[in-house]
């Protein structure tokens, strides 16, 4: 119960930190609706070609989109040395870090729930009609997301380029999942439901997110101090 009161208190701050000025979230939530607008003007949406790849630039938005509010996690502990105040802390590292991933899971879903309509009214794509499965590919997907990016934020909070690092070795990391979800949700938008060989995918994605939630918990310590 002590652990878990912990996460919950990293988890409140960062949400009431981001909150107070929206810059992150403001800031990716343009980015993504500027590119989907965008793209909407070069493709025709009412061509079954563009429901065929129409999921996977989502999926890019959605990534790049997110990059814009996991670099803020660690980077806004610096002032003051706040960040040493945190590591100082008597707290586990995996709680300081599942605090931090929630609340940037938290941060970017809210991004995706507000894309998400845009994309389907810009590209006339009906995801409500799967809506539920469209929310477990969004879930895992985001998720997997969020602990690669923390984890990489913490990793790059002390690099003065970090801006143009996290992206540079979060996206390599990220590719599995991606395909995952990229796949499970052109297949979604295109009236098909997860069964059959898309499970593969599906598995894939919680494997993923199992696999790199356990590493960077276990890791998490040797980022922050060593």
């Amino acid at each position: 119960m002590e652990f878990l009161r912990q996460v919950l208190v990293i988890l409140a701050k960062d949400v009431r930190a981001e909150l107070r000025t929206k810059e992150a979230v403001n800031a990716a939530l343009a980015f993504a609706v500027m590119i989907l607008v965008l793209f909407s003007f070069v493709f025709d949406p009412d061509e079954a070609t563009t429901k065929m790849f129409a999921g996977g630039l989502l999926w890019i938005v959605f990534a790049f989109a997110g990059t814009l509010v996991l670099n803020r996690s660690f980077a806004r502990e610096i002032p003051n040395d706040c960040l040493d105040a945190l590591v100082a802390a008597p707290i586990p590292g995996s709680a300081l870090f599942l605090g931090k991933a929630l609340a940037n899971y938290l941060l970017v879903a809210a991004v995706e729930l507000v894309a998400l309509p845009v994309f389907g009214i810009l590209y006339y794509v009906r995801w409500y009609e799967r809506f539920w499965q469209v929310m477990l590919v969004l879930a895992l997907g985001t998720w997997g997301v969020t602990v690669i990016g923390t984890m990489f934020s913490a990793l790059t909070v002390n690099i003065r380029l970090r801006e143009v690092m996290l992206p540079m070795i979060t996206y390599p990391m990220l590719t599995p999942a991606l395909m995952g979800a990229m796949q499970l949700t052109v297949d979604l938008m295109n009236g098909k439901s997860i069964a059959g060989d898309a499970t593969v995918w599906l598995k894939l994605l919680v494997g993923f997110d199992i696999l790199y939630t356990a590493a960077s918990i276990i890791l998490v310590d040797i980022v922050l101090v060593g």
